[in-house]
């Protein structure tokens, strides 16, 4: 699976824009977009939201299935 970082950078350039044209009509930095594009661990959701706004898209959270040494078994206290 594709990370995020590439899938907005690879967006950006199939739209054919550079980053400076990019951050001004999406609404973000510059420094911002390079930051996020170079895989920045860590971004603010609101100017991530609007970049994906600016590209039609949205976040999606999902619950993850859990994994059998993460289940938890109900035990009673007495």
């Amino acid at each position: 699976m594709m990370n995020i970082s590439l899938q907005i950078k690879n967006l950006r350039k199939k739209n054919g824009l550079t980053q400076v044209e990019f951050a001004k009509r999406a609404g973000v930095g510059l420094r911002f977009l390079r930051e996020l594009e170079r895989g920045k661990i860590t971004v603010r959701m609101d100017k991530l939201t609007r970049v994906l706004d600016f590209l039609g898209y949205h976040l999606e959270l999902k619950r993850n299935e859990p994994q059998d040494t993460m289940k938890h078994e109900e035990t009673d206290i007495i």
